[in-house]
């Protein structure tokens, strides 16, 4: 086809880079939360989906939601509720709370955004083709993976989903982070 110029041409889309700084440190904890999702390959060829959301200044894993399939909008939903209770044990944030993520479906789904901006969320998003743009979690996620994925042997998505808790809770308590003076989440937190 090509040779005989049957092929139509192709639409040339000219993209801008976006060079993000990927520095989202707030001044105080509470002003914007950033969320990621990712996957846990387990040796039987299981996945565990996670989703989380991590607190912009005090590095705190508020949150999570794990699952055997694939997450869906209605996962987001429930991690911000529980993110939202576990801060404020109440359904609504006493102001504003930028929530920070990529353009994934699960994140523009219209129910999420409702459901945001009635716990006192507000919806933001990184640049197209920009990941650095959400750096805090995409730090976070690699973190993850390295401190307690890669170091257990994770034999099946039952034995992860096990364990995800003691995980986040050890991230939470003992994780020392170069940005906060090398001491953990929950240390930072009870020291300011």
């Amino acid at each position: 086809m090509k040779l005989n110029g049957l092929l139509l041409p192709k639409n040339q889309v000219q993209r801008t880079n976006h060079t993000g700084t990927g520095k989202i440190v707030t001044l105080h904890s509470n002003t914007r939360w950033c969320s990621d999702a990712f996957e846990i390959h387990c040796f039987n060829d299981e996945k565990v989906y996670v989703a989380f959301s991590l607190d912009c200044k005090d590095r705190e894993a508020i949150s999570y939601v794990a699952s055997k399939e694939p997450l869906l909008g209605k996962s987001i939903q429930e991690l911000m509720i529980r993110s939202v209770e576990k801060r404020f044990k109440s359904y609504k944030t006493k102001r504003q709370i930028e929530w920070l993520s990529d353009r994934g479906s699960i994140y523009r789904d219209k129910s999420v955004q409702n459901i945001a901006r009635n716990l006192g969320l507000k919806p933001c998003y990184t640049a197209p083709y920009s990941p650095s743009s959400n750096g805090m979690a995409e730090a976070f996620v690699g973190t993850f993976k390295r401190d307690y994925v890669y170091v257990n042997d994770c034999y099946s998505a039952d034995w992860v989903l096990e364990h995800l808790e003691e995980w986040f809770y050890d991230y939470n308590h003992y994780a020392p982070h170069s940005g906060l003076a090398m001491m953990s989440p929950v240390q930072y937190q009870n020291s300011h």
